[in-house]
């Protein structure tokens, strides 16, 4: 049968229940099974869904013949069936009707925030990577294969919107890998926003056809191992790639950006037994495990890194924001998606989760509440490390990973780490008058991790350092060098890992405090979402940008919507997220 478009199912869905009808009077006056016409109308309803084919891209990335094949491949660890790891989450108890009903409440307007967005992409943007929410215009910057589409997918089904994901597969597998918008390919953004989200929207759904395109993707991925040492470029040449001649490794990337394969080249090994994805990232790891304790900050790497020389140890700049983040926050859950049968990412996530704490301080604050801020810094040739005192907004998913990490491993000071961090972060939002936090701050960093007093010297002193220094700034904040709120989602992401780990409701209630003012700070006069230039004033209207990423329907409003969902709703001991919040089914 060919491809089936919903308005074809429908038709399909009332025959069937035309059938039913029938069959069921049939059942009554001739004596037939009423239990074989639940089993004939369930075969019916998975033929209809089966029978949704996808189009074939026009060209097939399976058939390129690699001028740098792999040689033997690595198969899928295995271990002991019988092993099990700890358990992630709180258990739950029984909410009473007044928890529940608040609870609920909240998550409607979480549902109907998506919703409102979501209908300005379909009319707007449609098929396009993202939507412009001031002009409602459009934007290709993902390959023009609707990044955003693809990015929001397992939010529709966790949201229960069955109809608009329905229509959202019909148009998934419509998109041609086989033609980009873009020359270049972006392995990193492409890795986690499209082939993540089709493998877990099909973990959610088992609609073959999600796998499919997974599939045809993650062949064209595939392609940037097509090296002469294996390991893979940054930007795949989109042509010279279907030649199959070979690609050249960029001289210098980021370390997230060959660090962050992990965990979708796992999975698409686990979903198709094929072991060629795993084999190619598990060589990748192989790089930075053997390089872990060799760089001028053991346990991390630095932040630009050659694979074209497989150096990760070269480099005295170390951060745990942007342009390494993902590297660090896939360790522990690599851990979890493998059962724990690759005992390297524990190694390498309790060595990352210990040097890390080098590059967190205490802010001196009025309040002095007990929190962690994650920074960066520099090594000198003598081991010194020297903080730049400045968090990043990216960063604020440290928290959750050291919650995660502190169940997996049964380390209880990892998610007392992680609550301090976490809180860290909400500090930031609650600091500004719009209850949002920017990209980037500076504050002053405390002699110690355990006391610090108020010093209005110390601060006036430390400010007049700062060229960026603003007098509007909140007492205790040094800069605001980028004072953007672009919709991110780290902090969110933090809070709700810290709830399902701890079963506090403060972390509700913070979160709630926290979408009351994103929700309403970056609203539009259209009704839409877009980012802001800066939060750092309470001026209305705030100036906002014409740009609405897609991570605000994939991540965002999902870890809002998550966080006043019933913790069966995307257990963290059933699944594993990836750095867009993709959920993949732990095997």
């Amino acid at each position: 049968m060919g491809h089936l478009t919903r308005k074809h199912r429908d038709k399909l869905y009332l025959a069937a229940g035309v059938l039913a009808i029938w069959w069921s009077f049939s059942a009554i006056f001739n004596g037939t099974s009423i239990t074989e016409f639940a089993r004939l109308q369930r075969h019916m309803n998975s033929k209809i869904i089966s029978s949704q084919t996808t189009s074939i891209s026009s060209f097939d990335w399976s058939g390129v013949s690699f001028r740098y094949p792999p040689g033997s491949l690595t198969p899928l660890p295995t271990g002991n069936p019988s092993q099990t790891l700890p358990a992630v989450q709180k258990r739950f108890s029984s909410e009473g009707s007044p928890a529940l009903k608040l609870r609920e409440r909240r998550r409607r307007e979480v549902r109907d925030t998506f919703v409102g967005d979501w209908g300005a992409y379909k009319k707007y943007a449609w098929m396009k990577d993202a939507l412009k929410p001031l002009s409602m215009g459009y934007q290709d910057q993902f390959s023009g294969w609707a990044a955003t589409l693809v990015d929001s997918l397992d939010t529709l089904w966790i949201m229960g919107l069955r109809e608009e994901f329905d229509e959202a597969v019909d148009a998934v597998s419509e998109i041609d890998f086989g033609k980009s918008s873009s020359g270049r390919v972006n392995t990193f953004e492409t890795n986690i926003r499209y082939l993540g989200g089709l493998m877990a929207a099909y973990d959610l759904s088992k609609r073959d056809v999600l796998l499919t395109k997974a599939v045809e993707l993650g062949n064209l991925l595939y392609g940037a191992f097509n090296t002469e040492n294996r390991m893979p470029v940054d930007f795949i040449d989109f042509e010279a790639a279907k030649t199959g001649d070979g690609l050249i490794v960029e001289g210098s990337v980021v370390s997230a950006s060959p660090g962050t394969i992990s965990l979708e080249f796992t999975r698409l090994s686990q979903l198709t037994g094929d072991p060629k994805y795993y084999d190619a990232i598990s060589h990748v790891m192989d790089v930075f495990y053997e390089g872990q304790n060799k760089t001028q900050l053991p346990g991390l790497w630095p932040t630009m890194v050659s694979m074209s020389r497989k150096d990760v140890v070269s480099g005295n700049q170390f951060t745990l924001a942007g342009c390494a983040d993902s590297l660090y926050e896939y360790l522990p859950k690599a851990y979890a998606l493998l059962g724990g049968h690759e005992r390297r990412y524990e190694i390498m996530s309790i060595g990352f989760m210990e040097a890390a704490k080098n590059l967190f301080f205490r802010p001196m604050i009025p309040g002095g509440e007990d929190i962690l801020m994650p920074s960066s810094g520099s090594v000198d040739e003598d081991g010194n490390v020297y903080l730049d005192e400045e968090t990043e907004h990216l960063a604020c998913f440290l928290g959750g990973i050291y919650a995660l990490g502190g169940k997996l491993f049964s380390n209880k000071e990892y998610v007392d780490i992680g609550s301090k961090l976490t809180l860290g972060c909400v500090y930031g939002y609650q600091s500004f008058p719009t209850g949002m936090m920017p990209e980037r701050v500076n504050m002053v960093a405390c002699d110690n991790l355990h006391t610090c007093e108020w010093d209005q010297k110390r601060f006036d002193k430390e400010k007049r350092k700062r060229p960026e220094y603003k007098e509007h700034l909140p007492l205790g904040f040094t800069t605001a060098k980028d004072p953007r709120y672009i919709l991110r989602p780290e902090t969110i992401e933090s809070v709700f890992v810290m709830y399902r780990i701890t079963g506090n409701q403060m972390w509700q209630d913070i979160g709630w405090k926290m979408f009351t003012a994103v929700s309403k700070g970056t609203e539009t006069e259209l009704g839409t979402h877009a980012a802001v230039e800066d939060v750092t004033r309470a001026d209305i209207p705030l100036p906002q940008s014409d740009y609405m990423e897609s991570f605000w329907l994939a991540e965002t409003l999902k870890y809002f919507y998550l966080l006043f969902s019933p913790p069966d709703v995307i257990s963290l001991d059933d699944y594993v997220l990836n750095t867009e919040a993709h959920p993949f089914l732990r095997s």
